[in-house]
């Protein structure tokens, strides 16, 4: 996935976007309640809105529809909000003392739009480097899944996965680069299907401009097998 003009577009001031805090904004009691009665009070709220529409409950097509959309609220595409989902990321000592970036390119993301709740559907390249342990492959994709389950602002999201492996790797050398396509601009409003938001957060060593063309070198390496 391309990258275009990535030192310029992540500095520019997306104001449709930006919000207030790099946490997800959550009321104090938003665990108050179980996963089972958020999914019975989710299926009556979308039994009122289809209701509203004017759809027939009764069809065989729609009538399940509300409990499975509570159900894909709750447990699916806005299971990152629960903190106990958090991946657990095991660290290892650096062994090997390889002490060059390691690039995590083409992450899967899927996430979803806070002010539509429409799909954001990218790529995420994740970049770090060593300040005596490493994390496992697998974590950096799974960190990047567990908040992109979230309602998200793109901006956000690059923060939190950028701040979640700093904590884990105890280092500020972390990068983070997404590329995606917003529905909420793609699918409705302006529908311009071609056009892909970059954002990026570069901490530590990837603010020197060297360390950071590196990485968005690597970035652009054909992967493809």
């Amino acid at each position: 996935m391309g990258i275009k003009n990535e030192l310029q577009v992540s500095e520019e001031n997306h104001l449709d976007h930006q919000s207030a805090s790099q946490e997800t904004p959550l009321r104090a009691d938003a665990f108050d309640i179980s996963d089972a009665d958020k999914i019975n009070s989710i299926t009556q709220d979308v039994e009122r809105i289809m209701n509203t529409l004017g759809l027939d409950l009764t069809d065989d097509s729609l009538k399940d529809t509300p409990k499975r959309v509570a159900k894909m609220f709750v447990s699916e595409i806005f299971g990152g909000l629960h903190p106990d989902k958090k991946p657990k990321a095991s660290t290892f000592e650096n062994k090997y003392k390889y002490n060059e970036m390691l690039v995590e390119k083409n992450i899967s993301l899927y996430s979803t739009c806070e002010h539509h709740l429409l799909p954001i559907v990218g790529k995420a390249h994740i970049a770090y480097i060593s300040n005596g342990t490493v994390v496992g492959l697998s974590k950096m994709n799974r960190i990047v899944d567990y908040f992109g389950k979230r309602p998200q602002v793109q901006e956000r999201l690059t923060m939190q996965i950028v701040k979640e492996l700093q904590k884990v790797l105890n280092t500020q050398d972390v990068a983070c680069v997404i590329d995606a396509k917003h529905l909420c601009v793609n699918s409705r409003g302006i529908r311009d299907v071609d056009c892909s938001t970059v954002t990026s957060e570069f901490g530590g060593a990837f603010k020197n401009v060297n360390t950071k063309r590196e990485f968005l070198d690597y970035i652009k390496f054909d992967t493809s097998f």
